[in-house]
């Protein structure tokens, strides 16, 4: 299940679901803005940064770390991390915190001694999705978190309520927001299911939804890559002879915009070496 796109739309439709998470949020929490970073030197990705508003003087950055699987040095790459983003931006900010949001304290790190300044000083706070309480008494963006954890009997039961009791709602510019997230998660939770099948269990029309558009692009842009990628390879045979290996996996890396380049290009080409030299032009641009 690609928890991290999902948990990366949860944050961008809601940035203040962090800090409904934290005991003690910011007391500028609705002003706080979600983005994601990359730190050079070495390079670290950070899965979430909550930035403060740039017109406060200076403000705590919030990281946040989404972990689904055991990763026994997860806190030294965290810290690491955001030690290393603060010290290249402290003049923006006066503090910094993590949030690390786990599906079960099963998922844990086993050997946490090392890091008990941070984890016992309030800097390090986790988040364990299955001891929030029950799914119905959550705020439905912390519901639509705790949803991707459960397994597939109870989830569509949930999903269902959740839908439900956010069509009741007073309409509301996020409530077409909510409905799109909630089938998304379903539909990448039941990814061995027909459509109809997933219209089913949740009582819509999943054509009416945006996850249903993206995929159905997805898939056609897909398609159309694929149909290049074989009329490119069968007229490449027949104008250079046999490719290489290592040639036609570069062709089939490439993207559908260089695929139809390369379909144009290709009737010039008299030899392996034309294909070659038109590869290295494309590769050093």
């Amino acid at each position: 299940m690609r928890r991290d796109s999902i948990f990366y739309k949860l944050f961008q439709q809601s940035p203040t679901l962090l800090f409904e998470l934290l005991t003690n949020p910011p007391a500028n929490a609705e002003a706080y803005r979600f983005d994601s970073v990359a730190v050079k030197e070495p390079k670290f990705e950070i899965d979430g940064v909550f930035l403060p508003p740039e017109n406060q003087t200076s403000g705590v950055v919030y990281f946040c770390e989404v972990q689904f699987q055991k990763d026994e040095q997860l806190y030294e790459r965290v810290i690491a991390e955001s030690s290393l983003y603060f010290y290249r931006n402290r003049g923006r900010f006066s503090d910094w915190q993590a949030v690390i949001i786990y599906p079960s304290r099963s998922l844990e790190q086993s050997e946490i001694y090392p890091h008990r300044s941070f984890l016992n000083g309030g800097q390090v706070h986790q988040i364990y999705l299955d001891e929030l309480g029950d799914i119905r008494s959550l705020p439905v963006w912390v519901a639509l978190m705790v949803l991707t954890t459960l397994e597939e009997n109870r989830a569509t039961e949930e999903a269902r309520y959740l839908l439900a009791r956010s069509q009741q709602q007073a309409p509301q510019t996020d409530d077409r927001a909510i409905i799109d997230l909630l089938t998304t998660i379903m539909v990448y939770k039941f990814e061995d299911k027909s459509q109809r099948e997933v219209e089913e269990m949740l009582g819509i029309t999943l054509q009416e939804t945006r996850v249903y558009r993206e995929i159905s692009e997805e898939g056609e842009q897909r398609g159309r890559r694929a149909e290049g990628q074989s009329l490119v390879l069968r007229l490449l045979t027949r104008r250079v002879g046999e490719l290489p290996q290592e040639v036609r996996q570069r062709i089939e890396s490439l993207p559908l915009e260089q695929l139809e380049n390369l379909g144009e290009a290709l009737l010039d080409f008299t030899s392996m070496a034309d294909l070659q030299a038109w590869l290295e032009a494309i590769a050093n641009n």
